[in-house]
């Protein structure tokens, strides 16, 4: 039997109570796997009835354990019962416990938040520009070019935009630091990619050339123990070149392609670049929509989904940085950061996160949106697809909260479906500011024909 009482910020406090023979039930439960930790004179270890040992050590010796037994079946039945969905652990105060009258506890527990929806049919957000510009692909087929350069030796100076091979030792103090030697490393003169300083003295060098460059680590370099510390490299130059990229005729769209003209080539390029553009306009478009639907919205998030959500993210970052062989530790001393200062910068992302979620569950709930039969084993067959594999050896690997996930996950798209067909786009701002000054010059003019036509009369007189 259970009551529940509403507390403040979406928390309730339930009232549990277990009959008489549940609670004896469970003091059995806890005797016989506790009783061999109680010594009883005349009786071998876990021999010893429990009356003697309740009458040795007290009546409720084992009602601690006879709670954890029973109580949380209870709790379940009772939120199941009263349809409640808690979203964090509860809180748990034992009232009473005796064989006489079982046992009476309380629970306070969040419950998932109320979403008050705003205007999410409807919705007005600016069209984002996704069009493909003749000097994108300019830009994406110099890429290209770029790839396929080569580097040719010339014996003169090195001059900014070369490529220069160099040895180098770097010192502090006269001391070598870890890190600070290399040979026949490829620098690009220009390119900032060493410490501020070093480029600029390496140009001017000619080939054979050796030459002491006088430098200063940054304040805030990466190493402590150089940060702001004079150093000199000893730098030895073998060789300048310049780069010289491929001509941008028939020849290299062949070189780089399956088309034997550059016309048909960059065409190409252009179809791939508005089919990607085409992709990433639609998830701009959903992403503002969502978002747009989420700030018309109010829900008191508690702290507890929130940081469950942080701990997530901090997992997933710290998952993806051991794949790529770094861990938290190595990351955070780099940046000169904490796992709690990271906890912080992800908490807005995780607010928005959660508040996404919750809204659009709402908004599911509100327009009795369903994942049939078919659209689940639309679902199924194209992970399958994904994964080589048949629907069949698929959904066989499947669990059911599997299944759960991918039925919530299709209601939640059909629920962006419906506010992105909704949607309304408002007129670019460039337009609507030239309409407002030409608008602006329409009325003037008519002020001023109507300020001729009243001048007339008076003239006429």
């Amino acid at each position: 039997m259970a009551t529940v009482e509403k507390l403040d910020h979406d928390k309730v406090k339930l009232t549990i109570s277990v009959d008489a023979d549940t609670f004896a039930a469970a003091v059995q439960q806890a005797y016989v796997k506790n009783r061999q930790h109680y010594k009883v004179q005349g009786f071998r270890a876990g021999k010893a009835p429990r009356k003697i040992i309740e009458t040795l050590y007290g009546e409720d010796v084992f009602y601690v354990d006879a709670f954890e037994f029973c109580w949380g079946d209870a709790y379940d039945e009772a939120v199941e019962e009263l349809g409640l969905e808690p979203v964090d652990q509860p809180q748990i105060s034992i009232e009473s416990m005796s064989l006489k009258d079982g046992m009476t506890y309380t629970a306070e527990v969040q419950l998932k938040p109320e979403v008050t929806l705003g205007e999410y049919k409807g919705i007005e957000i600016e069209k984002p520009d996704y069009s493909v510009k003749d000097e994108e692909v300019e830009a994406k087929i110099n890429e290209e070019r770029e790839k396929n350069a080569r580097f040719l030796d010339v014996d003169r100076a090195a001059e900014y935009g070369d490529r220069v091979l160099i040895d180098y030792t770097g010192s502090v103090n006269g001391e070598k630091f870890e890190g600070g030697t290399a040979e026949e490393q490829t620098l690009v003169l220009g390119s900032n990619a060493f410490i501020p300083g070093f480029e600029e003295q390496v140009v001017g060098m000619k080939q054979g050339e050796e030459r002491d460059i006088n430098v200063k680590f940054p304040d805030d370099y990466h190493a402590e123990e150089l940060a702001g510390k004079d150093a000199v490299f000893a730098v030895k130059l073998h060789s300048v070149q310049i780069k010289e990229l491929p001509a941008l005729d028939d020849e290299f769209a062949k070189d780089v392609s399956d088309f034997d003209t550059l016309e048909e080539y960059k065409a190409d390029v252009r179809k791939t670049m508005v089919e990607q553009a085409s992709k990433n306009e639609k998830t701009a478009i959903e992403n503002l929509a969502i978002r747009q639907a989420c700030d018309n919205a109010a829900v008191e998030i508690p702290d507890c989904m929130i940081k469950r959500q942080i701990d997530w993210m901090l997992d997933d970052f710290r998952y993806r940085l051991q794949m790529s062989g770094i861990s938290m530790d190595d990351y955070c001393n780099y940046l000169g950061t904490t796992p709690d200062q990271m906890r912080d910068q992800f908490r807005p992302e995780a607010e928005a996160r959660v508040k996404m979620q919750l809204v659009m569950e709402k908004i599911v709930n509100e327009e009795g949106i369903e994942c049939t039969d078919e659209d689940l084993n639309e679902i199924i067959e194209q992970y399958a697809k994904d994964n080589n594999m048949t629907a069949e050896e698929f959904r066989a690997n499947l669990k059911d909260n599997d299944l759960d996930y991918l039925r919530e996950r299709k209601k939640s798209e059909k629920a962006i479906n419906l506010i992105v067909d909704n949607l309304k786009f408002k007129k670019a701002a460039k337009t609507a500011a030239k309409k407002k000054t030409a608008a602006k010059k329409t009325s003037s003019k008519k002020a001023e024909a109507k300020a001729e036509a009243e001048e007339k009369p008076e003239a006429a007189e």
